[in-house]
């Protein structure tokens, strides 16, 4: 199973940089969208679904903080799983992310096997990858 992954961080850089270990991480995408702040990520989960969202949080225009506002806003798009990649790695930054919708923080530098296990998390997967099979039975549905 492969997963669609938007980046947004200010730096071009950064976001090839984070593309790049998230591939070596063995976590496969799909579609990989970037953004450069949190106002073109809105603009581009307009026209696009994304399973994920690695977002910095120093931004200009719309900041990481801001940009998970706008996501608790919106009645479709609160449900994708945030998490906040950024060197802000203080205590007090953490609850702030965390109270504003995110899903997961991770310190940079990162390690890719960091980076997978936490993206297999928000996501809900197991470690293949894959999500775990419901155990119930089906017996006595109807569809």
């Amino acid at each position: 199973m492969s997963f669609n992954v938007l980046i947004v961080d200010d730096s071009g850089a950064m976001r090839a940089v984070i593309k790049k270990i998230v591939g070596l991480s063995g976590f496969r995408m799909d579609q990989c969208l970037e953004a450069g702040n949190g106002r073109e990520a809105m603009a581009l989960l307009a026209d696009h679904w994304v399973d994920v969202i690695i977002s910095d949080i120093n931004m200009p225009e719309v900041n990481g903080l801001e940009f998970l506002e706008q996501l608790a806003r919106n009645e479709t798009l609160r449900e994708i799983p945030v998490i906040m990649i950024t060197t802000e790695g203080s205590e007090q930054m953490m609850q702030e992310a965390f109270a504003r919708g995110a899903k997961g923080f991770v310190k940079k530098p990162f390690l890719p096997e960091e980076i997978k296990k936490i993206l297999y998390q928000v996501i809900g997967v197991g470690d293949d990858g894959q999500y775990e099979e419901d155990a119930g039975s089906a017996d006595g549905l109807d569809f």
